[in-house]
């Protein structure tokens, strides 16, 4: 468990240095902005083949 939260402090660390604080926040919500658009596409896929299913 140790060894564990001092890979993640590491890992902290190593990302604070290597990267601006603004630079790594736009890309976390650009991140987030593909991965909610995938997930909305997917739902509607689901919903899609749901209801061809349903009527068939």
């Amino acid at each position: 468990m140790k060894k564990l939260k001092l890979t993640h402090l590491y890992l902290f660390f190593l990302i604070m240095c290597t990267t601006t604080g603004c630079e790594l926040v736009g890309d976390i919500f650009e991140f987030g902005v593909w991965v909610g658009v995938i997930l909305v596409v997917l739902v509607l896929l689901f919903i899609m083949w749901l209801v061809g299913k349903f009527f068939r």
